[in-house]
Order: structure tokens, then sequence, then C-alpha cells
């Protein structure tokens, strides 16, 4: 694509001007990026497959996989049991550099593969370039990719041109080049060579467009700035905590943990400016208990207003209920009595821990809602069919039978006359 502005008419210019990669970079990158292997066979012969060394290894080793140099090419292999023949391995390698008053980031892929009894194979070619200028403005050169499912199928004989910022484009390098060059701007926001985790290019365009990401990054607050970038407007309702947290010293080790657990004081209307909170020394201690807190409110809060909404219902209860209202039924020992109002519904389902009310049971046309009690104390609660005319439930605490069950039951279905007796009337 043909450079749209003077912007990227310049770094297109300028990346002319970009040296190639040196035989010491490429050597480094073979070295360091890529897994190099020397396969053991079954007769504990081992083959360097960089070059193609053959030698007698140490049987007493042959089950692990271990370190080990070869002694033709001084490579340090990882030494594997395997009957494989043929390695491939594809990683991508950064160089950190700049040029004119831009930041830029080199990007290339290296392709391997190594075949038994044979030296192994390098490629290597520049696929992205990401410049960054003082003002954090970038601008993308790279090669176009192929159609397909693959993230790193590269059209090698596409050129580096200047390219709408895409997904791709966005690559985690195996490593990087240890001598790198960065502009000044970055060495005074505190960039000394260690990125702390986070992409190189969202960390320098981030240092340079937002003074809170250097203020975090110089204090060492890295899992903050990661947690942040790309997204740096949320941390207006954090700053004040995180300012406090930094004032004592305190590391947040888990971003993601300390902001649900800021959020968590914040519903409760704790203190943010105080240590005391926003500095646990266990966080996920602390975040747990805050979680379990909130969700034992809302739970509060939902039963509450389901009884509110409960008591709506009231006069349709009523008006489809009082025909029964006043049966009670007793052997002596057991006495089962109608149970009249949403609020008695209410206060069955909480001595009994179960979902009489939650699920609505009582405003059912065909159910009729009664408590079973022995001695004055509440032991079963029954739901009668009026269609059926029998016992279609009958439970006690958290839903569980008593020894009375099925005397309650018997004792029920014997009197389904008196039920009878008020749909008649």
């Amino acid at each position: 694509m043909k450079p749209r502005n003077k912007f990227q008419q310049q770094v297109f210019d300028l990346s002319k001007k970009l040296p190639k990669i040196t035989d010491t970079q490429q050597k480094w990158a073979f070295q360091h990026c890529i897994d190099h292997y020397g396969k053991r066979n079954a007769k504990d012969i081992i083959t360097c497959l960089e070059c193609a060394h053959k030698w007698k290894g140490n049987s007493e080793l042959s089950d692990a996989t271990l370190g080990e140099n070869c002694p033709q090419c001084a490579t340090k292999l990882t030494i594997v049991n395997t009957p494989k023949r043929v390695f491939k391995q594809s990683d991508y390698f950064c160089i950190v550099t700049t040029k004119g008053s831009f930041q830029v980031l080199r990007f290339f892929i290296i392709q391997y593969e190594a075949k038994a009894g044979e030296k192994a194979h390098y490629f290597i070619s520049e696929i992205v370039q990401r410049w960054i200028a003082p003002n954090g403005k970038s601008a993308t050169i790279a090669r176009t990719i192929t159609m397909s499912y693959h993230y790193d199928i590269w059209n090698f004989s596409s050129n580096l041109e200047i390219r709408n910022e895409r997904e791709h484009h966005h690559i985690s390098p195996t490593c990087v080049y240890p001598r790198q060059k960065v502009i000044p701007e970055l060495k005074i926001r505190g960039y000394k060579g260690d990125n702390g985790g986070i992409s190189h290019f969202n960390l320098f365009r981030t240092l340079l467009t937002e003074n809170r990401a250097e203020t975090l990054f110089k204090a060492g607050q890295t899992e903050v700035l990661r947690h942040f970038i790309g997204y740096f407007q949320l941390i207006d309702s954090y700053w004040a905590s995180i300012k406090i947290c930094m004032r004592n010293n305190y590391y947040i080790p888990d971003a993601n943990s300390w902001c649900d657990y800021v959020g968590f004081l914040r519903f409760f209307g704790k203190d943010l400016h105080n240590a005391k909170y926003v500095c646990p020394a266990d966080l996920n201690a602390e975040h747990d208990r805050y979680m379990k807190k909130k969700r034992a409110h809302q739970e509060r809060e939902r039963r509450e207003e389901k009884r509110k909404k409960a008591f709506e219902y009231e006069q349709k209860f009523h008006e489809m209920k009082s025909k029964f209202f006043g049966i009670e039924i007793t052997n002596g020992t057991i006495q089962i009595r109608m149970l009249e109002s949403v609020e008695d519904i209410i206060k069955e389902g909480d001595t009994m821990h179960h979902c009489v009310f939650t699920s609505n049971y009582h405003l059912r046309p065909d159910s009729l809602i009664l408590s079973a009690c022995v001695n004055g104390v509440p032991m079963e609660t029954v739901e009668f069919s009026l269609s059926k005319m029998k016992v279609v439930q009958c439970r006690g605490l958290h839903n569980k039978n008593t020894e009375y069950h099925d005397q309650i039951v018997e004792l029920m279905n014997k009197n389904k006359r008196l039920i009878k007796r008020r749909m008649a009337a």
C-alpha cells in the first residue's frame, strides 16, 4: 500500500535505509530462539541435528532428556529418545532499534528444519516493522499473509510496505536481541531494556502517551500497567488507591484480582484512601472474603425483593385459596393446618429451608400448601393437588423426610373429604 500522508511517507523512506540483519544477529537468533536437539537411537548413538555428527552416548542416561554439548560443533543439545527423523520449528525474533527520531521494532520469522544425518537448515526473513514516533503516533510496515487459518503463513514474495494495523502485526517474539537502541524519550520515561513482560509495542506507545503509565513503570507496578494497557481510561476510578499502594511500597501482584477487590470495597463503602484496605497482606484471601460477603448481600437483596413482590399477590392468593382457610386435621399427635397468607408461606420456607415460597407453589391454582406440626413444632410442608386429590409433595427440613412422613401423608389423604366439601361449597 502506498503511503497516504507525510507521516507514512517519512516512515517508508526511513525504512529503506534500515541496515540488513547482521550475521552476528542471525547467529544469536538461531542459537537462542530455536530448540537444538540430539537424537538418541536404540543403540545409544547420538546424532547432532545441527551438524549431523554422531557419537556414542552414556547408556545410564538413556531414559532422561538431558543437555549435552556436541563434540564437534559445541552446540548445547537437548537429548531426546525418539524414532522421529524430521524436526521443524518456527519462531519470531525481534530487534529493538531506532531510525531518525523513531523507535523501531523489527520482527523476523525464523524457520528451522533438521533431519537426522543432515545439517540443519535455517531460514530468516523480516516480516513486520513497527514504527513509533516520540508523540506515540505509529505506523506499520509489513509483508502480506496468505489466505490461511495458520497465523504465521507469510507471503515472502510480497514487499515490506505500509499496511493498516492488523491483529497479526501484534507479534510476541520468542526472544529479543539484547543490544537495544532506544530513543531518548523512552529513556526519560524509565525504559532500561526490561519490558516487564509487556509487549514492546504496547509498552512504548503507552509510555509515550500516558503520564500515569510512566509513573507505574518507574514504580515497578508492571502488573497494573499490563492490566490497563489498551484501556487506560478505566484507571481513573482506581488511581487514588493505586497511589496509596505506591506510597506504602505495596506491590500489586495480580491487578485483575486487586481491581475486583477494590470494587468490593467500593460497594461496601470502605475508605479507598486507607492503606489498611487497599494494601491487603493476603490479596487472594481478602478478595475471596469480600466476594462471598457481596454474594450474601446480593442474595439477601434478591430475597427481600421477592418478598416485596410476593406481597403484591396477597389479594390474588386470598381469592384463589380463601375457601380452604380454616382447614385443620389432627390425630392427636400430628396437626395439619392450611397456610393462609403469603407471610405464612415465607415463614414456612425460611423455617424448613426449602423452596415452597421461592418456587411460588402457593400461586398454583391446583395446589394447597399446608404445614404439618408435631406438638407445635413444624415437621413437614405438604402440597396437596386439587385435581388429583392427593398429596404430591411432603418435605421436612432441607427437603428431607422425617420419621413422621408416612403418618402425615396417610393422615392427609384420609381427610381429603374436608377439602372436597370446601370445593363443593
